[in-house]
C-alpha cells in the first residue's frame, strides 16, 4: 500500500511538473529557430490527437507549419485560401519573402500577427489556425473558425404570442450579431474578456454608452475580472460570482434567452453579459418587479397587459401564502370560515388521520416531485406524466383517506399560481419560501404568517442588485418610475428611463406624443 501510494504521488508530481512546464512555455515568445518553435508546440499539445500539424514548404525553399484543431477550423477554406496559394507561390525578386509579404498575398481579411506562444495557443483553441514560418519571430493567425451550431429558434421557456421569435444560441458571435441587428448604433459597446484557466471562455459585457451609468460598468468589469476559476460552462457560474448577496433566495440578476429582452434592457440603462457556450444572457441591475414583467407586456395593448399584471401580483401572493393560510385557518382560526364551508371541510377531513400541516407537506412535496420529473423527462412524455400523475395521485390520495379534497384544491391552485410567474428562477424562490411559511403557520397561525412575510419584506428592503434597491421604485419611492411597475403605461407616456443611478441620458423619447386626430390650424367653429 505504501509503495502504491508513493508511485501515485510520484506520477501526480510528474504530471504537475509537466503542466507547470507547459504553462511556462506558453508565456514565452516565438524564436527564429523554426524547429524549436515546432518542438515547443508539439510538447504543449502532447497526446492531443485532434491537433493537426501540417508541414509544407513555401516556393520550395522556406519551411512552414500550419497548426489547427480538427473540427474547429474550416479546412476547405484553409486548403483553398492558405495552403494551395502558399505552395504555388513564386518568389518576387524585388521584394524579399517575409511574413508581411506572405500576408499580403493571401485573400483572407481576418489575419493578424502573433508573437507570444500564449496568443498562438488562444488562436488555435478558438479555431483559428496559425502559420509558423522559418526564420520569423511572428506567426500568422487566420480567421477560419468553423464549428457546428444549432439554428436560431424561439426559446422554449420564454414563448410569446406576439413578438420576435428568435432566441440566443450557444455561439457568442451569433448572439452579439443578433443584438447588432436590433441596436444598430455604434454607441452599443461590447467588451470581451476571457474567464477560466482551462476553459478560456469568452465573456462579453454589453452596454450602450451615453445611457448606462459609468460606475455600473466599472463595477461589473471589476467583478468579472476578479473571477479566478478553472472553467465557465454556463452563465450561472458568472452569476453566482458577481451577485451582491449570494445567500439570498432571490435572484439579483435576470437571465434570458431573448435578444429583444436584452435590447430593451440596454435601452433602459442596464448592462448585459453574454457567455460563449450558453444561450442565456445576464442582465443587471434588476428589481423585484423586473422579475414579474414578461415580454408580452410590451407587445400587447397596455390596458390588457395592466390587468394581467395585476392578476400576476394576486397569484404571486397566492403562490406564496395560500397553503400556509389554509393550515393557519383550519388549525387555529376556524371562526374565520363560514359555517357552511366549515362543515364541508370538516366532513372532508373526517377520515384523514393527519393534521393539515402534514397534509400540506405531503401534497406540496409530491407536487414539486412531479414538476421536477416533468422537466427531466423527454418532451414527448414529460407533460403527460405530470398531468396524469397529478390527477391519479390526487384522486387516489383522497379515496385512500390520506388527504382531503379541499387540500388537493389548495395545492392545485397554488401550483397554477406559481406558473403565472414569468421568470422561472424567481418562481423557484417563491416555491422555496412557501415551506417556511407553512411551518410558521402550523406553529403560530396567522401571526406566524405575518412574521414570515415581514421577514421577507425586511430582507427585500436591504437587498441590492449592483447597488440598485431591489424593491425600487417603491422603496425608495420614485413616482416617475411607477408607470412600468404597478401598471403598464402606454408607450407614448414612457418618456423616461428607470432611475437606477445618476443617468446621463434619462429621456428615452420626446414628450407629448399622445396619438389622436390633428386639428387643422385656422379652422372655424
Amino acid at each position: 500500500m505504501i509503495r502504491n501510494s508513493r508511485r501515485f504521488l510520484n506520477k501526480s508530481s510528474q504530471k504537475q511538473q509537466a503542466v507547470t512546464a507547459q504553462n511556462a512555455k506558453s508565456q514565452e515568445t516565438l524564436q527564429k529557430d523554426f524547429q524549436q518553435n515546432v518542438y515547443a508546440f508539439r510538447s504543449i499539445y502532447l497526446d492531443c490527437s485532434d491537433v493537426i500539424f501540417w508541414p509544407f514548404r513555401i516556393f520550395g525553399q522556406m519551411d512552414a507549419m500550419i497548426i489547427y484543431i480538427e473540427g474547429l477550423t474550416d479546412t476547405d477554406l484553409l486548403d483553398g485560401n492558405v495552403l494551395s496559394p502558399l505552395m504555388k507561390m513564386e518568389v518576387n525578386e524585388n521584394e524579399p519573402p517575409g511574413i508581411d509579404w506572405i500576408k499580403n498575398q493571401l485573400t483572407i481579411s481576418d489575419t493578424k500577427k502573433v508573437n507570444l506562444v500564449a496568443d498562438c495557443i488562444e488562436s488555435i483553441s478558438t479555431g483559428r489556425p496559425i502559420l509558423l514560418l522559418e526564420g520569423e519571430l511572428y506567426a500568422v493567425s487566420f480567421g477560419l473558425t468553423k464549428f457546428e451550431k444549432r439554428s436560431i429558434d424561439e426559446p422554449e421557456a420564454e414563448k410569446v404570442i406576439r413578438g420576435p421569435r428568435g432566441g440566443f444560441i450557444e455561439s457568442l458571435q451569433v448572439n452579439t450579431s443578433l443584438l447588432r441587428r436590433i441596436i444598430k448604433s455604434p454607441a452599443m459597446k461590447i467588451k470581451t474578456m476571457t474567464i477560466g484557466e482551462y476553459s478560456k471562455t469568452s465573456v462579453s459585457l454589453i452596454y450602450i454608452e451615453g445611457i448606462v451609468s459609468p460606475p455600473l460598468i466599472e463595477e461589473m468589469e471589476s467583478r468579472l475580472k476578479r473571477i479566478k476559476i478553472d472553467g465557465v460552462l454556463e452563465s450561472e457560474y458568472i452569476e453566482e460570482m458577481i451577485e451582491d448577496n449570494p445567500y439570498s433566495p432571490f435572484p439579483q440578476i435576470l437571465s434570458t434567452e431573448r435578444p429583444d429582452v436584452v435590447s430593451a434592457s440596454l435601452l433602459e440603462g442596464r448592462a448585459a453579459i453574454l457567455t460563449d457556450g450558453t444561450p442565456f444572457a445576464l442582465i443587471a441591475p434588476v428589481t423585484f418587479f423586473t422579475m414579474l414583467q414578461a415580454p408580452d407586456d410590451y407587445y400587447d395593448r397596455y390596458i390588457i397587459r395592466t390587468l394581467i399584471r395585476w392578476l400576476r401580483f394576486v397569484f404571486l401572493f397566492a403562490a406564496l401564502v395560500f397553503p400556509a393560510l389554509y393550515v393557519a385557518i383550519t388549525t387555529f382560526h376556524q371562526e374565520m370560515i363560514p359555517d357552511a364551508l366549515l362543515i364541508s371541510i370538516a366532513a372532508a377531513r373526517e377520515n384523514v388521520p393527519f393534521p393539515a400541516f402534514v397534509e400540506v407537506l405531503l401534497m406540496e412535496l409530491m407536487l414539486e416531485a412531479l414538476r421536477e420529473a416533468g422537466v427531466r423527462l423527454p418532451n414527448q412524455v414529460g407533460s403527460a406524466v405530470s398531468i396524469v400523475g397529478a390527477l391519479v395521485i390526487g384522486q387516489a390520495s383522497v379515496q385512500a383517506g390520506l388527504v382531503s379534497a379541499p387540500m388537493v384544491i389548495v395545492v392545485a391552485t397554488t401550483g397554477i399560481a406559481s406558473f403565472m410567474i414569468p421568470r422561472y428562477m424567481f418562481g423557484y424562490s417563491i416555491r422555496m419560501l412557501r415551506f417556511p411559511l407553512i411551518i410558521l403557520a402550523s406553529v403560530s397561525g396567522l401571526l406566524g404568517i405575518m412574521l414570515g412575510i415581514l421577514a421577507i419584506v425586511i430582507h427585500l428592503c436591504g437587498l441590492r442588485s449592483f447597488g440598485a434597491p431591489y424593491l425600487g421604485p417603491l422603496a425608495p419611492l420614485k413616482k416617475s418610475d411607477l408607470k412600468d411597475v404597478l401598471w403598464r403605461a402606454p408607450m407614448w407616456k414612457m418618456d423616461t428611463r428607470p432611475r437606477f443611478d445618476k443617468e446621463i441620458n434619462i429621456n428615452r423619447q420626446a414628450p407629448h406624443q399622445k396619438p389622436g386626430p390633428e386639428r387643422g390650424e385656422g379652422t372655424e367653429g
